[in-house]
């Protein structure tokens, strides 16, 4: 920006009288000033209406995968006062689920048992219109050659990653996750804030430095979280908000990072319920549906999304296991150091297998003169993006959804856990691995092939 100051000096120097020329000098000179600006995400909770749809989406998708890892399932959830219906296209030789038990299960996990929230495991009525998968869109996923397998739609789908945390994901977001997190454990502990209801969103506005784009303080937090009635409207207002500033910050600072925990500078703005009472929630406040929470789902509206929703579908459906390929890779080669910032999309025909084409843009931020469509060119050389390869990669035919469907897909922790399933018509327990996509296995060969 050295020319700007120069420029200016030639122009509003004490030979020249023009007002006009002095006036566009000073503005290319203020343009030097670059602002801070704000940046919001927001996450909800395992108990908010479309969570609990995304979730009981899921666990109908894990229970096919558990008898046959070859089921094609799209199920979808819609759930309201009392209600879930739940409906979609499967394809199995021989699994059998019993889609009452799978529901109930979930919305009894969650939370939902007790006849006052209008919504109880117990009591709520299950309709089932699941039907059989269309063959034009088998034909284009099954083939001899199991490595052949097509795309089961076409369709664009983006990774992204950062280093605004240690995982990787935008900061804004991964704090509106933690803090609901925090808030459902707290809810289940039963011994403080012993009012609280499954549902609840949080939301973080974060200031960033305008010239180097990092995190500088807490500007806004908005909780809502649902609550019995316990007093009148305006002690309970001021006990909640009480809590949450003494009892549920302070509990997720002590998770995080002293870099991070150092942002929360006691000047942020706090808003607690701002309609003043949240009594009424979850299916019997708002309709749930499956995959209307596709932002919270990735980046929080950070980097790109396809449009494509992921719960409830099986990993043929490249809306989801190609978004947790495009995942993996941006947050390898970050990892890696070709870039501090990436964005990632791949694209498919529907029935092919292969790509039809691989985009990066790393924001101005690869290093060692890498240019964007270099690092394009070499993840098409370093990743099979074929749909057959991302499922043997990640183990994507295991029943190992059910804890992606709340709290993000992206950015958590990966890990082995045993799982019983059934293969070859014998029941037997595995390790499975969960997450599989946030590993960094990849960042040596990234090295390598950058020459980093």
């Amino acid at each position: 920006m050295d020319w700007i100051l120069k420029i200016y000096t030639y122009l509003c120097g004490p030979k020249n009288t023009s007002g006009k020329i002095c006036l566009l000098a000073t503005t290319l000179k203020n343009a030097k000033k670059i602002m801070n600006y704000l940046f919001t995400s927001e996450s909800v909770s395992e108990g908010h209406p479309d969570k609990v749809a995304d979730q009981i989406s899921d666990a109908i998708l894990d229970e096919f995968l558990r008898q046959d890892r070859h089921a094609k399932v799209a199920c979808e959830t819609f759930c309201s006062t009392g209600l879930v219906i739940v409906g979609g296209e499967v394809r199995s030789d021989d699994a059998y689920v019993d889609i009452q038990e799978v529901v109930r299960g979930v919305i009894a996990r969650i939370g939902y048992n007790k006849a006052e929230y209008m919504f109880d495991s117990n009591s709520c009525g299950v309709l089932s219109a699941i039907h059989e998968q269309s063959m034009d869109i088998n034909r284009g996923v099954v083939r001899e050659n199991p490595e052949d397998q097509g795309a089961g739609d076409q369709g664009m789908m983006f990774g992204y990653a950062c280093r605004e945390t240690e995982d990787y994901m935008p900061l804004p977001l991964a704090l509106s996750h933690l803090t609901l997190r925090t808030l459902a454990d707290i809810r289940r502990e039963g011994k403080l804030m012993t009012y609280l209801r499954p549902d609840a969103k949080a939301q973080f506005t974060i200031e960033y430095d305008g010239q180097t784009r990092k995190p500088l303080r807490i500007h806004t937090i908005v909780l809502s979280t649902q609550h019995d009635e316990f007093a009148a409207d305006e002690v309970m207002h001021a006990k909640i908000t009480e809590d949450v500033r003494n009892i549920l910050i302070p509990r997720v600072m002590s998770q995080l990072p002293a870099s991070t925990a150092s942002l929360f500078d006691g000047n942020f703005i706090l808003h607690v319920n701002p309609t003043g009472k949240f009594v009424i929630g979850g299916p019997a406040g708002d309709t749930g549906l499956t995959g209307r929470k596709i932002i919270v789902d990735t980046y929080g509206g950070r980097g790109a999304h396809g449009g494509g929703a992921f719960s409830g579908k099986d990993p043929s459906k490249v809306d989801r296991s190609a978004a947790y390929a495009a995942r993996y890779i941006a947050k390898n080669l970050v990892a890696a150091g070709v870039a501090d910032e990436l964005l990632v999309q791949i694209s498919y025909a529907i029935g092919v297998a292969k790509p039809v084409s691989i985009y990066a843009n790393s924001y101005g931020t690869a290093h060692n003169g890498i240019s964007d469509s270099e690092i394009a060119a070499k993840i098409g050389q370093l990743f099979d993006l074929r749909p057959a390869a991302i499922i043997r990669k990640f183990g994507l035919e295991n029943p190992i959804y059910g804890p992606t469907a709340a709290y993000g897909h992206m950015g958590r922790k990966p890990y082995c856990a045993p799982v019983q399933v059934r293969r070859d018509g014998q029941t037997v327990t595995r390790e499975v691995q969960f997450f599989g996509w946030e590993l960094l296995d990849a960042v040596p060969a990234v090295r390598s092939a950058f020459t980093l």
